[in-house]
């Protein structure tokens, strides 16, 4: 079965262009920074529209309400063969991060639970910044981005 997930980018103009992204929580991504940003996203459920579960994975993960005209920058394919489909919004976003939790057995095979936020970090970025801190799939959503402006 195909996993497809859907998302938003946020940006804004101070200088230049600015992009939000988010860092993954949870024990695999504590020390990793280039490569792993992304765009707040995430599986889209059954029956849900793709733009629905964009907006409720954004707020679910920042505790952002998205809000602003959407721009499609269409999808793309991640490595490990997920679909993702995103828009694009004019937005800013005042420094407060509140991110649903997930349940993990950590350490593995201890028999222990411990939760985790789904996003740990959160912020704008250059585009040069981005570029080195974004999955490298989903820069083309920045691509697009650029393009559309």
């Amino acid at each position: 079965m195909k996993r497809i997930s859907a998302g938003l980018l946020m940006y804004r103009f101070k200088k230049n262009l600015e992009v939000f992204l988010v860092h993954p929580g949870g024990p695999f991504f504590k020390n990793k920074d280039e490569g792993i940003w992304g765009i707040p996203k995430g599986e889209v459920e059954q029956g849900e529209e793709l733009i629905e579960a964009a907006e409720r994975e954004f707020k679910e993960e920042t505790g952002i309400d998205p809000v602003g005209k959407y721009l499609s920058l269409g999808e793309i394919k991640q490595k490990g063969g997920k679909i993702v489909h995103a828009w694009a919004f004019d937005g800013d976003w005042t420094g407060l991060l509140t991110s649903t939790y997930f349940s993990l057995e950590w350490p593995p095979k201890s028999g222990q639970f411990r939760k985790f936020p789904e996003v740990d970090k959160a912020g704008f970025f250059s585009l040069s910044e981005a570029k080195k801190k974004m999955i490298e799939a989903q820069w083309e959503f920045v691509e697009r981005l650029k393009k559309s402006l």
